[in-house]
């Protein structure tokens, strides 16, 4: 079944979408990495399984879609954990921890849901303390081009639209200090969304177009995203 539903994945991609992909060198060779992205559209979801050969990989989902039968099937087949957003989780993740265990890779995007405005939010701290707790390798990566309104207006008028992914180089969080915990795991959920917003187009940055670190990384980049 997995089989078929990769070939299946990367069929429908082709036909409605032109995907370029940079980045792939940064990723590390080892597994139990975590792969952070922004969320814009639907299209997003299935982006991973396009782009990553490897499928040893899983996703988490919000809770509501586990009361579709049809997403609660294709869940077990795409790896998905379906998490409560709204309150602690621990059974899930406990599963997250275990799978990393096992040496899978965790793919999220720390918003928690679609970016209805085209716009980053403020990310959610809950990845940033795993990663950070558990010593996690992060590899921030920005998709632009996966909007709702440009995907579906571009196939109403059967034209594929244009999605680039841009991985950036991994990188790991700090340990949470003793003194001033929430603020230190919001920092961190925001490092890790300013590391994503500085391969943006500026139009998608949002919440973070003005940050200090945002500031910062692209005056690295000498004012470019990347």
């Amino acid at each position: 079944m997995k089989k078929f539903l990769r070939w299946l994945i990367q069929t429908v991609l082709k036909a409605i979408t032109r995907i370029k992909v940079v980045g792939y060198e940064n990723l590390p060779r080892k597994s139990s990495f975590v792969i952070a992205v922004n969320h814009l559209g639907i299209l997003d979801a299935p982006m991973a399984y396009y782009a990553l050969d490897d499928w040893n990989l899983f996703i988490p989902v919000a809770e509501k879609w586990e009361r579709n039968p049809f997403l609660k099937w294709l869940g077990k087949y795409l790896n998905f954990i379906f998490v409560d957003r709204f309150n602690p989780d621990l059974k899930a993740m406990r599963e997250m921890m275990k799978r990393m265990a096992e040496g899978q890779t965790l793919v999220i995007a720390p918003e928690g849901t679609r970016a209805r405005d085209e716009k980053m939010a403020q990310g959610k701290p809950g990845v940033a303390y795993l990663a950070s707790k558990m010593e996690w390798e992060i590899v921030p990566v920005a998709i632009s081009g996966t909007e709702d309104r440009l995907f579906w207006g571009n196939l109403k008028r059967l034209r594929k639209t244009p999605v680039l992914l841009t991985a950036g180089k991994p990188f790991t969080l700090p340990h949470f200090p003793k003194d001033n915990r929430d603020q230190a795991l919001q920092g961190s959920a925001d490092e890790i969304m300013c590391r994503i917003a500085a391969m943006l187009p500026e139009r998608n940055r949002g919440y973070y177009a003005e940050h200090p670190r945002l500031m910062e990384l692209l005056k690295e980049n000498g004012g470019q995203p990347g």
